[in-house]
């Protein structure tokens, strides 16, 4: 094993504390019986630890080996897998170096450990080839990354399994290019890493990683797992899992809002020109749930969402610089967008969306929800004639500026009483409240009252209320 990790070219980088590269380090001092069987069997114990809860991470099953020789090769982020996230791989020199990876690979899923086994009276990898999770809820997991590792897992064994023992160096060649089949298919469909296993992240507070980042010279880029990545210059993105699965058609209502909004985003994911959109009006309308919606509608089609809060639009180019080359379609959400008047954090976010010398990629797009038109707080010093600010109108141009980057803005406005009675209806219906419908109204009307008035919100509290 360690000498296959040693021949590695594109897919070498494995990071420095590895499961696979401390194994193989186990193995050498095994082969060259530089250690006692005690320690070596603590180390090996060590490195099954961490591979069952990877396992256990990430839903894992069957042969945890086999998972975890899938999700290194879904997660190595390299020239070869960067580009086959947008183009065919021709022939050349990169196809015989990824071919001669592969074989390796291909080795290293079907290892046989039994002579090490036997050599230390240990059944563990054996147990972890047969392997029967203590667990099934999807909860417990990223049930996503578990899928699409698992399917590939399943059909590389189905490659090289059914193909029999005692292959010649032929048959390790057509192995090899049926391997490499699978892995740039998959490659292309989904993409590689953090960013193709998952679609919504959220921007780490913590942007110290630890020792198992590797950083690629190619791009600047280090990533650490599969829900996890580290930008140029530092900014680290992290995947938001179980997310809402709310649909667009699941927000009662507003149906031009969701129109303009499902055209703004088809056009973006078309390569047509797009705009920033910026989503205002009364709280509890559904303009969070209608942005956080397009991540269920249009993952398929390679939409990413990053959510990004007031407090880090510092690090804004450094997020939008270090995406415009990946194969993805980006949207950064920022929910809830305001600023007092004594707050500059909208002068980054004006010089990201126009205005800076570096142009905005065109697989970036902003959508930001606010309950403020003007995003901005205006004060009377901003209209009356103050000693303090002797130029008033260039002040408030200022600050209406930012509302103006948008090129679509679209209202959310508080149903009236008829609207609010319908959402209540409807939801009631769907979640099989068996309740009269003048009783219904009457409490929805009573709910409304304590609860901020009538919105979607507060229809929706009302259900969870009687369910309860």
């Amino acid at each position: 094993m360690y000498k296959a990790l040693d021949n590695l070219i594109m897919y070498r980088e494995l990071g420095s504390d590895s499961i696979l590269r401390n194994l193989a380090e186990i193995i050498r001092s095994f082969d060259e019986k530089s250690c006692s069987n005690e320690e070596l069997t603590g180390r090996i114990f060590r490195e099954i630890r961490r591979l069952l809860s990877l396992g256990t991470d990430y839903g894992f099953d069957k042969n945890l080996w086999h998972d975890y020789i899938a999700y290194i090769l879904v997660t190595n982020e390299n020239p070869f897998t960067l580009t086959a996230e947008c183009n065919e791989l021709e022939e050349g020199s990169v196809r015989s170096f990824v071919l001669n990876d592969i074989k390796i690979f291909n080795r290293l899923f079907c290892y046989d450990f039994s002579y090490i086994e036997k050599g230390l009276n240990i059944e563990c990898f054996s147990t972890i080839s047969n392997y029967k999770a203590i667990h099934k809820r999807a909860a417990l997991y990223n049930k996503d990354v578990s899928e699409k590792v698992r399917k590939l897992s399943d059909s590389i064994e189905n490659v090289l399994i059914s193909s029999g023992e005692g292959a010649d160096t032929r048959d390790e060649n057509e192995l090899a290019v049926s391997t490499l089949k699978l892995l740039t298919d998959f490659y292309r469909n989904y993409g590689v890493g953090a960013l193709g296993l998952n679609s919504a992240f959220r921007v780490s507070e913590n942007d110290d990683f630890d020792n198992q980042v590797v950083s690629w010279e190619s791009g600047g880029i280090a990533y650490t797992s599969a829900d996890s990545m580290v930008l140029p210059g530092g900014v680290r993105l992290t995947s938001i899992r179980n997310n809402n699965e709310i649909r667009l058609d699941d927000l009662i209502g507003y149906e031009i809002q969701k129109k303009r909004l499902r055209e703004n985003t088809e056009a973006f994911l078309a390569g047509n020109p797009a705009n920033n959109v910026l989503l205002f009006g009364d709280a509890g309308t559904g303009k969070s749930t209608s942005i956080k919606a397009l991540i269920n509608e249009y993952e398929t089609k390679g939409l990413r969402m990053i959510e990004l809060y007031k407090h880090q639009m510092k690090k804004l180019s450094t997020i939008i610089s270090g995406l415009k080359n990946r194969n993805y379609k980006f949207i950064i959400y920022m929910d809830d967008l305001s600023f007092e008047e004594d707050e500059t954090e909208y002068k980054y976010l004006k010089a990201v969306i126009e205005g800076g010398l570096e142009t905005r990629p065109d697989n970036v797009l902003i959508y930001a929800t606010s309950n403020r038109r003007n995003l901005i707080r205006e004060t009377w010093n901003d209209t009356n004639d103050v000693e303090l600010d002797k130029h008033r109108s260039d002040t408030l141009q200022e600050k209406l500026s930012l509302v103006s980057r948008f090129g679509v803005t679209i209202p959310y406005m508080k149903p009236n009483k008829k609207e609010y009675e319908k959402i209540v209806s409807e939801l009631a219906e769907r979640a099989g409240i068996a309740l009269e419908e003048d009783k219904l109204l009457e409490e929805a009307g009573k709910w409304s009252v304590g609860h901020g008035g009538m919105s979607g919100r507060a229809a929706q509290q009302l259900i969870d209320s009687i369910v309860r």
